[in-house]
């Protein structure tokens, strides 16, 4: 019995309701028979054991017929009339009867939901405030109990009542334990799920895409060729089915994206004109063809350039403008474009679809973005399609943080209304936008090969035949030599002795696939390939595989299925220049617009990059070809990027009228799309950090490394100048063609040679800086003293104080900066400061060519971000020391010094 009963507690197939229904009641009914056993034999005794009975009856029956808040409430009722009676008749107070009432608290709690609780327990709450009152002004209706019986029946009824509730807590808690195991493991299957359903949905697409790829390649093979016109029209045909079979595969695939969560929209910079441009392009000829008239209207007023999902956008303007044109018949269809200004960086984008087709029913409008939901399925049977489309409009939409409606009238079109806000990247107009100016024409073109390259070798890399004899007839106008590889092996053996000016690489392959030979080609020894551009040409379609490919060091993408006009554009992209001969006929300002090539030139095989807090002359970053990520200040006014939108001057001035301000390291985000621009022209990317101790940059930059295979980030161990010294050393390896072990293995070496020490004339922009304590600053501020500010293990530490003004402590400080004259290194110096004028820059020079005279000189103004953290009238002597890694520096600043 009682197996019995904790199988059914414990079994998850009955409702936890039920389960917690039968627990609670069982410990009432338990909680009754030890008052029945250990109480006096009175009247009230019979009372108890019907009670007792009556609750096993309503539980089996509430149990039966499913009617578990009808019974409790028939418990809670009987024990609201229980209680008092046995309050009364066993003493009171003085009874043990009170701590029971607990329980008729904790049984309401736990069995009754919403309002009925609510009133219950308040019932439940009148009736005690009701015994004691009446128990304490009118004693007489309270049996007496004697003093020893009073304190046996309170020790019995606080230990039992205890207990009880004790192993109803246990019992409840295990159950919820067990409840959220049970919800976990059923989130991982969903999950699981999800994930082999999108394993599927990609699958299918790669699968599908490759027979479409031959199709479509031949098929265009076909049409090139000298045909009649019902040959011709047959072939037009399957180009179109083919292109509509793809389209349906795009959708499927981005709704098990959306659906599992995985969509990701990618802002970046784009043109509002060429957006426009293509989308016009695609669509008007489609209106035409159905001799309908397509209209065009822009606000002149929007920004030529703005920031937002350009992809996306596009996406889901063509989804909305197709299927305006495939529900219209007759009359036209309209793309208006509004802008509407909401700060000074941002604004609000009006898209306007509007069609003169048949409309939609009122009815029907609420299900017209259900997926696979086509309303008024009768009179569209006709039309072409799945439904798909406006579903992920929508979602797509809500990605986007827009929003989306539509206004129908039936019979008399439709109105789709989409608002997206974006940022402003430039602020010039976009100007007159006219159709007229934007259509380009190519309904019955001779097909016209874009260029010749004779000379030029490609190597096309895929395990399908197919695939391999589509790419080579569609380049074969060309006359580029074209070799096949069907494996990453067999490319590994051609890559070994033969030098290729291109290569395009499938990914999904067996036993090597594409991203693996392509780490294997940049790697290869002896290998003739190792910089030669690889452009993915794959079925694995989607944005979040351009970004994997962007970030494994292809050169491009393209999507399978390919036409031959795009593949011509990819591969004339990426040729060296001399070996293309461009074709007469056709001209290559209107090839490559769908192209995706992520680099124009051959990547170098190592760059050196850095944060913008290197305090570099731009002379010598533009020399040595370093690119910096910059650091952000952060004021009352918002944040901005260190140097390009705040200049130091203007940082002291705004502290100097009271304002706040202070530097931020970049994102990890911010890391990782600078990371991956810069391996679009580098296969290997060093990058030299602030000391790590000083700044989070280190840390967040490590954690962007992560994601990328071939980004190094090393600690300088310096900050400002000194820390740009390391960059210059590590530049100028580079440019040489060392290792990247043999530049970061020097790096690491030059922390100890590289003077790194600043003096500071006032504490107060390093206190709020967290620099230096509060207290520190309070007694420089007192004794005018002024901290010389030095770096060790990566940690700023106060090396000295100087007493005095700061004009009379400068001489001092440069003196005991150059005392060992004999062991620096006097190519090169920078003299890095914030704040200071003419003539104390002048002294400062004058002092140090009484010391120790260097061959160049560089006077650099320190990085908003440093001198945010300085504060004006702060500067340092930042110079190496001789050391036996020494290399000619001189070389190192072929630029001018002051």
């Amino acid at each position: 019995m009682i197996k019995k009963w904790r199988d059914i507690i414990f079994d998850h197939k009955i409702s936890l309701r039920e389960r917690m229904f039968r627990l609670v009641t069982c410990i009432s009914m338990i909680a009754l028979i030890f008052i029945l056993i250990l109480g006096r034999f009175t009247a009230n005794m019979f009372i108890m054991a019907g009670s007792i009975a009556y609750m096993y009856l309503v539980m089996r029956i509430s149990i039966r017929k499913e009617c578990i808040n009808t019974g409790a409430t028939a418990i809670v009722v009987l024990l609201l009339l229980l209680f008092p009676v046995v309050f009364f008749a066993g003493g009171g107070i003085y009874g043990g009867v009170p701590e029971w009432f607990v329980l008729c608290f904790i049984y309401i709690s736990i069995t009754l939901k919403g309002k009925r609780m609510a009133v219950f327990f308040l019932l439940c709450t009148i009736e005690t405030l009701v015994c004691y009152y009446v128990a304490f002004h009118y004693p007489e209706f309270v049996l007496p109990n004697t003093t020893g019986q009073a304190y046996f029946d309170s020790a019995r009824s606080v230990i039992l009542a205890g207990a009880l509730t004790s192993v109803l807590l246990l019992f409840q808690n295990h159950l919820y334990e067990e409840e959220n195991q049970v919800t976990i493991q059923q989130k991982k299957e969903i999950e699981e799920l999800n994930e082999t359903e999108n394993h599927f949905f990609s699958s299918m697409s790669h699968e599908i895409r490759t027979p479409i790829n031959t199709i479509i390649g031949l098929n265009e093979m076909i049409l090139r060729g000298d045909i009649s016109d019902d040959l011709a029209e047959n072939a037009r045909n399957i180009q179109g089915a083919s292109k509509m079979l793809l389209t349906l595969i795009n959708d499927i695939l981005d709704l098990s994206k959306i659906k599992s969560g995985k969509m990701e929209i990618v802002n970046v910079s784009y043109e509002t004109g060429e957006l426009f441009s293509e989308i016009v392009n695609m669509i008007w000829i489609k209106a035409r063809e159905k001799g309908l008239e397509f209209r065009l209207h822009v606000d002149p007023s929007i920004p030529s350039m703005l920031c937002g999902d350009e992809v996306r956008i596009k996406q889901v303007l063509i989804n909305l403008l197709n299927n305006a044109v495939k529900y219209t018949k007759e009359g036209s269809v309209t793309l208006s474009v509004r802008c509407e200004r909401l700060g000074l960086n941002r604004v609000r984008v009006w898209y306007s679809v509007e069609d003169t087709g048949q409309g939609v029913k009122k009815e029907n409008i609420p299900y017209i973005f259900d997926a696979f939901k086509r309303v008024d399925e009768k009179k569209n049977r006709h039309i072409e399609g799945t439904g798909l489309g406006l579903s992920i409009v929508r979602q797509l939409v809500e990605l986007m943080g827009g929003k989306i409606s539509v206004n129908s009238v039936y019979m008399n079109g439709s109105t789709f209304l989409v608002m997206l806000e974006q940022d402003i990247i430039s602020e010039k107009e976009l100007g007159a936008f006219t159709l007229a100016s934007r259509t380009k024409v190519r309904e019955g073109e001779q097909y016209k090969h874009s260029f010749e390259a004779p000379d030029a070798h490609l190597l096309v890399v895929d395990d399908n035949e197919m695939n391999l004899m589509v790419v080579s007839k569609l380049l074969s106008d060309t006359k580029i030599q074209i070799d096949t590889a069907s494996s990453g092996n067999e490319c590994l053996r051609l890559t070994q002795y033969q030098h290729y000016d291109c290569i395009l690489m499938d990914h999904l392959m067996p036993e090597m696939d594409g991203i693996e030979c392509l780490h294997a080609i940049h790697s290869q020894p002896g290998g003739l390939c190792q910089t030669v551009p690889v452009i993915a040409l794959t079925a694995n379609a989607g944005s979040d595989n351009q970004q994997l490919y962007r970030k494994e060091g292809f050169s491009g993408y393209l999507a399978k299925p390919i036409s031959g006009a795009l593949l011509e554009a990819a591969v004339m992209s990426i040729l060296p220049r001399e070996l293309v001969q461009l074709s007469e006929e056709a001209s290559q300002s209107e090839i490559g617009k769908d192209v995706l090539i992520f680099e124009q030139a051959k990547r170098i095989s190592l760059m050196v990059t850095t944060d913008s807090v290197c305090d570099l002359p731009d002379s010598l970053k533009k020399e040595f070809g370093i690119y910096v990520c910059p650091y952000y200040i952060c004021t009352e006014q918002g944040r901005f990027l260190d140097n390009s939108e705040l200049l130091a001057d203007e940082m002291l001035a705004h502290m100097a009228e009271g304002g706040q301000g202070f530097s931020q390291p970049p994102d990890v985000e911010d890391y990782e799309r600078f990371f991956a621009q810069r391996l679009t022209e580098a296969q290997n990317v060093i990058h030299i950090t602030m000391a790590k101790h000083v700044s989070n940059g280190y840390h967040n930059a490590v954690e962007a490394a992560k994601s990328f295979e071939n980004v190094t980030v090393v600690d300088s161990g310096h900050l400002s100048s000194s820390m740009g010294l390391s960059v210059l050393y590590a530049a100028y390896m580079a440019e040489n063609h060392a290792s990247r072990e043999e530049v970061v293995g020097t790096v690491k070496r030059l922390r100890r040679y590289i003077s790194s020490a600043f003096i500071i004339d006032n504490t107060n922009a390093m206190c709020r800086a967290g620099q230096i304590s509060r207290n520190v600053q309070i007694l420089c501020d007192a004794l005018l003293l002024h901290p010389v500010i030095v770096l060790r293990k990566s940690r700023m530490t106060v090396g000295s104080m100087e007493l005095g003004s700061f004009h009379h402590v400068i001489k001092g400080y440069v003196r005991k900066a150059l005392k060992n004259a004999r062991n620096i290194d006097r190519r090169i110096l920078f003299i890095t400061y914030a704040g200071m004028d003419e003539k104390s820059l002048e002294y400062i020079q004058e002092l140090v060519r009484q010391y120790c005279p260097f061959e160049r000189v560089y006077l650099q103004k320190a990085s908003s971000a440093i001198a945010s953290n300085c504060g004006p009238g702060s500067f340092g002597l930042l110079f190496m020391k001789k050391n036996e890694a020494s290399i000619s520096l001189s070389e190192m600043s072929r630029g001018d010094g002051r």
